[in-house]
């Protein structure tokens, strides 16, 4: 019986010892601390065994680039010049409508590996851009119309191509008759014109219709006196004459003050071409009154050309040493004119003041229009002006 006691005691410590080696009976050994188990969070959720990988089969995961974001409308300043400066005004150009990009040919095969659909870091997607919206048109109301009618005359001398408001006696006739005594340099700039009151127009007619800031007085280039100012310019310049045309606004948004900023500007030009010859101030004159307003026109180009004038200064008010010298050239090139296009030019005005006249030999103040005349008539009578005076100054290049 003990025998048989012992035996089975035995057979069970041999169990024991085999389960202890094995590992399935864990065996907590004195001393030394138990394996920690792994936390696991409350809210975590439970996740299949087969989809936690092992360390050698995880892919190093590159997020994928993000598109950048389309830029919306700018909210905040802008680089443009606030209506309380006096812009430098230069052609708008309206930008062309951007053009998507055509189809791509399709590569043909290589022989390399297959590409893959993951995109490269350094890959950005570009958006496609779409056609820049042209500015919309002014509305018609917007453009401004005169209230009153325009009555067509033509202005003529009987007596005397000069209109004297001064107390000098000078003899308009003996002036006529000579020849422009100015010389022109070879090299460089010769003649410049510029706009004392640059937003001077005139009557709108057909397609010729402006945004107005005042009656007959507009910012737009392409309706104002600049634009004739362009004109005489380009027409001298197929004479071989070297002009420059100032576009500078100086009497927007201030009115008074005009003739400082632009003399001014005469004088920075001459500080940087101290060899300029002529200085043309170049307006348009008005005539009339509160219910009407006149319109000077030649019998020249089919009665379709505005009839143009000299404004002369003098030393009645202020020092004006070289008035004479500049009176002289203004009644030559008067006289040029009215023996090619008779009843072109209006008589000459002399006045006492200067119209920073005084800064330099060959200057003048020129009259193209007047407010009741078009814009088309204004073009017209430069272009006329320049066949009868540009062949005469090229013949004094040098002289």
């Amino acid at each position: 019986m003990k025998f048989k006691v012992f035996s089975v005691v035995l057979l069970g410590l041999c169990f024991l010892a085999l389960g202890v080696v094995s590992g399935a009976i864990p065996v907590r050994i004195p001393g030394r601390p138990a394996p920690e188990e792994p936390a696991v969070r409350a809210d975590a959720e439970a996740v299949p065994a087969a989809a936690i990988p092992t360390a050698r089969a995880m892919p190093k995961v590159t997020e994928p680039p993000k598109a950048a974001p389309t830029p919306g409308p700018t909210t905040g300043p802008s680089d443009e010049p606030s209506s309380s400066s006096i812009p430098e005004p230069t052609a708008t150009q309206i930008p062309e409508p951007s053009v998507a990009p055509g189809p791509t040919d399709t590569p043909a095969p290589t022989d390399g590996p297959a590409p893959t659909d993951t995109p490269s870091p350094s890959a950005e997607p570009t958006p496609t851009p779409g056609p820049t919206p042209a500015p919309e048109p002014v509305a018609a109301e917007e453009l401004w119309e005169p209230d009153v009618a325009a009555i067509s005359t033509t202005i003529t001398w009987k007596n005397d191509p000069m209109n004297n408001q001064t107390a000098h006696a000078v003899d308009a006739f003996a002036l006529l008759d000579q020849p422009p005594a100015i010389s022109l340099p070879e090299k460089g700039p010769q003649i410049l014109i510029i706009h004392t009151h640059g937003t001077e127009a005139y009557t709108p007619d057909g397609a010729d219709r402006y945004e107005a800031v005042e009656p007959y007085r507009t910012t737009d280039m392409d309706y104002n006196v600049i634009r004739v100012g362009q004109a005489l310019g380009d027409a001298l310049e197929e004479y071989g004459l070297d002009v420059l045309v100032d576009t500078g606004l100086y009497d927007y948004p201030n009115y008074v003050g005009a003739y400082d900023r632009c003399g001014e500007a005469v004088e920075e030009y001459l500080a940087e071409y101290p060899d300029l010859a002529m200085v043309i101030d170049l307006h348009r004159d008005a005539i009339g009154d509160g219910e009407i307003t006149y319109a000077p026109v030649s019998d020249q180009a089919g009665g379709q050309a505005a009839q143009m004038m000299f404004v002369m200064g003098s030393d009645g008010v202020f020092s004006y040493p070289n008035w004479e010298g500049n009176l002289a050239l203004a009644m030559s090139l008067q006289g040029l004119v009215d023996q090619k296009f008779p009843h072109l030019m209006r008589p000459t005005t002399l006045c006492s003041e200067r119209y920073n006249q005084h800064m330099t030999s060959g200057s003048l103040l020129l009259e193209v229009g007047a407010a009741g005349n078009t814009l088309e008539e204004a073009l017209a009578a430069v272009d006329l002006f320049a066949q009868a005076v540009g062949p005469a100054l090229a013949d004094r290049i040098g002289a």
